[in-house]
């Protein structure tokens, strides 16, 4: 038997039609992975094709692993010639070779967020630019959107004539790249701008690609950006066979820069490009997939397409009500426990949630239930502090124009070098247009260095030293001089014993990962580098540190779970203006992308759905009442349980009689339909409210306190827009006002900060 016998027909069609543009639209749980390898060795067993000449690109390390694992089983021999690699690796490759074509030396460094933001810090201080009006974050982040759109600092400096805001950024534009370039450094956009830029003007690098790359497949289409769209068109260019993989239901990225055009148009941009659905799912239940289809169909901006299983119904979506988000919690953490007493595994179950902050009531239930748990998406291992100072000897020694590297080490540990000293290196150091290190090597050329100079002396013998010792041994073995060498250990425990020991296992870990990095590069028969292994670590992701093996519950984020699957999955949160979010609302391409984000959610269940929402939730120290999602109520009411109690709390069973939409059993001794009850959830007003006073009198009391509204007024606030004024307590030395808002529901607040402006 064929190994493409084991295929569906429309996947059979993906696979055996490999010359020219062609789109899979490929639903979730439709098996695209298996499509895209099944198709690389029909390329080569029947095709002919130079395992040399095809491409894979993915968009995690964790999607290229499990292809590139894939792929070797299924095709063999030439398997390790096919390049399966996520877009900046890629990148990476052909600039380490290339790079000097632009004006970069091949050992440059990638900065991550931290040194983007000092190296910012680094450019406002230098320009005088005032932190409080052009926030850091944000310069960073209108630079990110400028290097995807393949903006370069000229064409938005004049772009922005005219605007004095969008001039002053030009500026950082301008410097940040000036600074970029003088460390030999490279920011992760950088990584995928300067390619094209090496591509777009070096014709004989781009044929040579072009040459290698006849074939090329590129997975999660709906998420490139601009950036991204060009490198793919310029490498397929020549021969046009190209591939791409997507589903634009599943496009939520575009905080990020991800744009649906890209897949939405791609009849349009590729005229003789064929299209093939996939929407046989192979994950999920018929409920789970009903229920999806159901939610996404109410977006415009996508291609038909309806997800289908020959699985089975399996269980209906539990929908769950609660007073509060602690009872919420307080039940997640429960039904896990009871799940798991009857044999489940704490791997089966993954908590999904709109934004972060949604984790700490979780794991504060978990930790008293002794439930074992993950967060995706937490503080990055690469981020701490002992794990960026030993990383940045290992920069130093590999790239000594690397300015911020040298910078943090160069009084780590103390050495007595202060701030006044690096200073004045830095100001010699710019004054001669030269690197912070190069400076350091010509201290006689600093005035004023004085006594320090002996001590910057030893700092740089050391790392010359090191650089010797980096030729001769191990990285591991470097790695562990560096660390006995500058008595790193012995400083951290001097300095706090009880934080000392999470630390020192830290860096312990850090060591395996190099081990580890060594031992794969030789078994692929490839040198292990000092460079590698900072590349490597520089392109890691916070969901490539899932280990689908641990047995513990996952909790994170939406955006972090695509492309994950878990036995049983709880949606939480499920209220508006959490989900879909209150800015997103009235904004019909910002909410169609908040649908995505639940359809992405709804689809990463395979056995059972859990949807939970909570009445009331302290957000920002504030109570906000909140209705359930209009993503919920998008969801047939066939497809919902209509069992057991809507709303559980830890009200006493006398409180709950008299509390709106409790399904509890009525005089004929039959039960109220859940989703009715949620229906009616929705249209009621999340409270009552209860004037203080009448008329006149009312409006004299919070007059001489200063209000100008009272109960009923319409009034406005400057994040929330206009609502109704429904209660007003008086709470001491502020009144506590109650205001049901016409997009985001009800918010309670202190008048003096509220700040409200009656209509």
């Amino acid at each position: 038997m064929s190994i493409y016998d084991t295929l569906n027909e429309q996947q059979r069609e993906a696979v055996f039609h490999t010359d020219g543009p062609l789109l899979i639209l490929a639903g979730a749980g439709s098996g695209k992975t298996r499509v895209l390898t099944h198709r690389i060795a029909y390329l080569i067993e029947e095709k002919g094709v130079n395992p040399w000449n095809i491409l894979a690109i993915t968009f995690t390390n964790k999607a290229a692993g499990e292809m590139r694992e894939r792929v070797d089983q299924l095709v063999g021999f030439g398997a390790e010639s096919i390049w399966v690699s996520t877009f900046h690796s890629m990148c990476v490759l052909i600039l380490r070779r290339y790079i000097d074509r632009i004006g970069y030396d091949t050992s440059f460094t990638i900065y991550d967020t931290d040194d983007q933001k000092t190296l910012m810090k680094d450019v406002c201080k230098k320009l005088d630019i005032d932190t409080k009006v052009y926030k850091e974050r944000s310069l960073l982040g209108a630079i990110s959107t400028a290097k995807n759109e393949l903006v370069t600092p000229s064409e938005f400096e004049v772009n922005a004539a005219g605007d004095f805001g969008r001039q002053k950024i030009a500026k950082v534009y301008w410097e940040y790249e000036r600074q970029l370039k003088a460390n030999n450094a490279l920011d992760f956009d950088d990584l995928l701008l300067k390619t094209v830029q090496l591509l777009q003007t070096q014709p004989d690098v781009l044929d040579y690609y072009q040459e290698r790359f006849r074939y090329i497949m590129v997975d999660e289409y709906q998420d490139t950006n601009t950036v991204q769209f060009k490198l793919v068109s310029l490498l397929a260019s020549k021969y046009h066979n190209l591939c791409v993989v997507g589903d634009d239901d599943q496009s939520i990225y575009k905080f990020r820069g991800a744009d649906i055009k890209n897949i939405l148009s791609f009849e349009q941009t590729f005229t003789d490009a064929r299209v093939i659905k996939l929407e046989q799912n192979y994950r999920s239940t018929s409920n789970i997939l009903d229920a999806a289809n159901a939610v996404i169909r109410n977006n415009r901006g996508r291609k038909d397409k309806t997800l289908w299983t020959s699985q089975g119904e399996g269980d209906k979506i539990r929908m769950r009500q609660f007073d509060t988000a602690y009872d919420e919690a307080e039940f997640v953490a429960e039904d896990i426990r009871k799940e798991v007493r009857d044999g489940a595994d704490y791997r089966d179950f993954a908590i999904l949630y709109r934004t972060n902050a949604q984790s700490r009531l979780f794991e504060e239930q978990f930790v008293a239930r002794s439930i074992p748990y993950k967060i995706v998406g937490g503080v990055n291992f690469y981020a701490r502090k002992e794990i960026k100072d030993l990383l940045a000897y290992l920069k130093t020694i590999d790239n000594g124009q690397d300015d911020l590297a040298v910078r943090r080490i160069i009084n780590v540990p103390k050495r007595g070098i202060g701030l006044t000293t690096i200073n004045r290196v830095q100001e010699s150091a710019s004054a001669r247009d030269i690197g912070f290190y190069e400076a350091l090597k010509g201290l006689d050329l600093i005035p004023g260095i004085g006594r320090a100079g002996t001590k910057l002396d030893s700092f740089v013998a050391l790392i010359e030293y090191f650089k010797e010792r980096s030729r001769q041994v191990a990285i591991s073995e470097l790695l562990k001089e560096i660390i006995e060498m500058t008595a790193y250990v012995e400083t951290l425990e001097a300095e706090d014993k009880e934080d000392a020991q999470a630390r020192i296992e830290n860096i312990d870990e850090l060591l395996s990962k190099i081990a580890g990095y060594e031992e794969t590069c030789e078994d692929a028969g490839q040198p292990a580098t000092l460079s590698g292994f900072l590349e490597e670590v520089a392109l890691v992701a916070d969901i490539d540190s899932l280990d689908e093996n641990q047995d513990y519950v996952v909790l994170m984020t939406l955006h972090s779970a695509k492309g994950l699957e878990f036995p049983q999955v709880y949606l939480a949160g499920m209220e508006d203006g959490l989900f879909p979010s209150y800015l997103s609302i009235d904004e019909p391409e910002e909410l169609e992308e908040e649908r995505r984000l639940c359809y992405v959610g709804i689809t990463r269940a395979m056995e059972r759905l859990t949807v939970t929402c909570a009445r009331r939730r302290m957000v920002r120290g504030e109570t906000q009442y909140n209705r359930m999602s209009r993503f919920v109520q998008e969801i047939p009411q066939k497809l919902m349980e209509t069992e057991g109690r809507m709303f559980e709390g830890r009200r006493e069973e006398h409180d709950r009689d008299d509390y709106a939409g409790l399904s509890q059993e009525s005089h004929s001794g039959s039960y109220r339909n859940t989703y009715k009850q949620a229906q009616q959830s929705f249209r009621k007003q999340p409270f009552q409210s209860m004037p203080l006073q009448k008329g006149a009198q009312q409006f004299a009391v919070t007059k001489e306190k200063g209000l100008d509204y009272t109960v009923g007024d319409r009034v406005h606030h400057i994040k929330f827009g206009d609502g109704t004024v429904q209660a007003i307590a008086e709470g001491g030395r502020d009144f506590e006002v109650t205001v049901e808002f016409d997009t985001v529901g009800v918010r309670k607040m202190f008048a003096t900060f509220a700040k409200l402006q009656k209509l």
